[in-house]
């Protein structure tokens, strides 16, 4: 299984970015999937999740502002974030809740930095 985050970047508050992960040795939309986030000094944290029939869940502090989704004929899965935060800043990494246990199942991830 290979989970490839991309799309971060620097954004001023406000702004917004769509993150992409692109999977391969999974069928998405037959998993339950997630995108987690880690803040310098803070531990990483679930963001959102979508379950394989489509339920979706957000952690309290972006709900509103982010929306999970997937494209299954790309077998790609997306976050799309508005109304960035400074507090928002952090490697963003995409994964199964399943794995997400294992230490060694964690991708690269991809940066969003929120400028004031």
């Amino acid at each position: 299984v290979q989970l490839q985050a991309s799309g971060g970047g620097l954004v001023q508050a406000g702004g917004s970015l769509r993150l992409s992960c692109a999977a391969s040795g999974i069928i998405i939309n037959r998993n339950a999937m997630g995108w987690y986030r880690q803040a310098p000094g803070k531990q990483r944290e679930p963001v959102a999740t979508i379950t394989g029939s489509g339920y979706t869940n957000y952690v309290d502090s972006v709900k509103g502002r982010f929306t999970i989704s997937r494209d299954n004929v790309k077998n790609t899965m997306y976050l799309q974030m508005n109304s960035l935060k400074p507090e928002d800043t952090a490697v963003y990494y995409c994964n199964t809740p399943a794995r997400a246990t294992f230490s060694d199942s964690w991708g690269q991830g991809t940066q969003v930095t929120v400028s004031s």
